[in-house]
C-alpha cells in the first residue's frame, strides 16, 4: 500500500533508511550507498521531500535533554478549539486528535513536573469543554523523542489567561510560572521581561 500511495521504489527505500539513522548524512556517501550518482540522490531526496516521505525536524531529544515530558490524555469537546488555545503556549510541545475514549493526546514540556501539574489543573482539568484528564509523565523514551522546542518568546501571546500573581499554584511555589510573563522563576527561557 505505501508503495502505491508514494510510489517509492527500494533505492528511494535504502535512502530514507540512511537519513532516519544519520540525517546529516551526505548525498555524496548516500550516492555511494545507493549505487546512484550525487544529482540523482539530489533529485530524489527533493521529491520524497515533495511527497512527505521524507521530513527535516530540528528540535530537542527529550532522551538526553533532561526535561520532563507528559502525556496527557483528555477527553474533551471541540478538540481543534482546545488545541488552538494551547498553541502559543511555551510549554505545549504538539497534539494528536485521536479516537477511543479518550479523544486528544497532548505533550507538554517542562523544568519541573509540579510545574506541569499546575498547567494541566489549571488550564486543563478547569476548562468547561474538558471531561476527563489523564496526566502521564513520560519516565524514559526507548527511541530518540524529538520535539521543536519554543527558545524565543519574547514578545509572544498566548491564548491562556496567565497572571501568575494571582495562581494559588505559583503563590505556593508548585509552579515556576510562565515564561512569558514577568513572573517565571525558572531557568530553561531567558528571564522575565
Amino acid at each position: 500500500m505505501l508503495k502505491e500511495k508514494l510510489g517509492l521504489d527500494e533505492k528511494d527505500r535504502k535512502i530514507i533508511s540512511l537519513l532516519e539513522d544519520n540525517p546529516q548524512m551526505s548525498q555524496s556517501d548516500i550516492a555511494r550507498e545507493v549505487n546512484l550518482s550525487q544529482p540523482s540522490v539530489g533529485v530524489r531526496i527533493r521529491k520524497l521531500g515533495e511527497k512527505g516521505a521524507v521530513h527535516y525536524l530540528v528540535g530537542m531529544n527529550f532522551k538526553t535533554v533532561g526535561l520532563n515530558l507528559a502525556k496527557v490524555d483528555v477527553t474533551a469537546e471541540n478538540t481543534p478549539h482546545l488545541l488552538e488555545i494551547f498553541g502559543e503556549c511555551p510549554f505545549f510541545l504538539n497534539g494528536l486528535i485521536t479516537s477511543g475514549q479518550h479523544n486528544l493526546c497532548m505533550f507538554f514540556m517542562g523544568e519541573d513536573v509540579a510545574t506541569l501539574e499546575a498547567i494541566i489543573d489549571r488550564h486543563l482539568r478547569s476548562n468547561p469543554l474538558v471531561s476527563e484528564v489523564n496526566f502521564d509523565v513520560v519516565v524514559a523514551p526507548i527511541k530518540d523523542f524529538v520535539f521543536p522546542v519554543k527558545l524565543e518568546i519574547e514578545d509572544q501571546s498566548c491564548e491562556l489567561e496567565v497572571n501568575c500573581k494571582e495562581c494559588a499554584y505559583y503563590n505556593s511555589n508548585r509552579c515556576l510560572g510562565c515564561p512569558i510573563t514577568p513572573w517565571y522563576r525558572g531557568k530553561f527561557w531567558p528571564s522575565p521581561r
